[in-house]
């Protein structure tokens, strides 16, 4: 399965048959290196609402027909937004989409929609447990650490991608913290130095984590390939 970093938080995947999109913030994304238009996914998974996850979900889904699913506010929210294949979940489901499935977790964050005229799009965060290219991965999200990461980890992960920018999310050691109960494979570090108020040393955090549990660190700059 192929794994794009496409920057801040958001992630492509590609089994070779299907394709997702997770939390697509690239246009005004000052760490992307690629355009919304190099992206037709299949589904558009979000984590919440906030601008720099949200980011080209609506054009996206619009120019693709590619199915979005978010928590419930969110999506009833993007039902009004001219999108024809939205569906809504929380904490604990589970909702199938083109080759995989995504269960919500709990985040600890808060979820809103900043536009011109105002707030909208209230509703809460969350992680997803993404299983997809006989792979199950863990994207935290937005959120800060908290003990039941312990119970995520019995999921068996693969991969955990976790925020390490601090400020608004966990900071890395908060991150290292949780890849030691998460106990994935592998984890990859997001979420940090897109902004001057999240600037961290991603070097660091893998010294840290690959001396300090059994998980290797993967670092990926913006537009970066793998495959794992």
């Amino acid at each position: 399965m192929q794994i794009i970093y496409v920057g801040h938080s958001a992630f492509a995947l590609n089994d070779g048959e299907h394709s997702v999109l997770i939390d697509p913030f690239i246009t005004g994304n000052p760490a992307a290196t690629l355009s919304a238009d190099d992206f037709s996914p299949q589904t558009i998974l979000l984590s919440h609402a906030h601008n720099d996850h949200l980011g080209d979900s609506v054009a996206i889904a619009k120019r693709t027909g590619a199915k979005v699913i978010a928590t419930f506010e969110l999506a009833e929210w993007l039902a009004t937004q001219g999108l024809d294949d939205v569906e809504g979940g929380n904490h604990g489901g589970t909702l199938a989409f083109g080759g995989g499935t995504a269960k919500f977790t709990p985040a600890w964050h808060t979820s809103s929609y900043e536009t011109a005229d105002g707030t909208v799009a209230a509703g809460v965060a969350a992680g997803l447990i993404v299983r997809f290219g006989e792979k199950t991965m863990y994207f935290a999200g937005d959120t800060s650490l908290f003990g039941d990461m312990q119970l995520i980890g019995d999921e068996k992960l693969d991969l955990a991608v976790v925020p390490i920018g601090g400020h608004f999310t966990m900071d890395p050691d908060d991150a290292l913290k949780a890849v030691r109960m998460l106990s994935p494979i592998a984890v990859i570090p997001c979420h940090y130095n897109t902004f001057d108020a999240i600037r961290q040393d991603g070097a660091a955090f893998k010294r840290a984590v690959e001396s300090e549990t059994t998980a290797r660190c993967l670092l990926l700059n913006p537009g970066e390939t793998i495959e794992i």
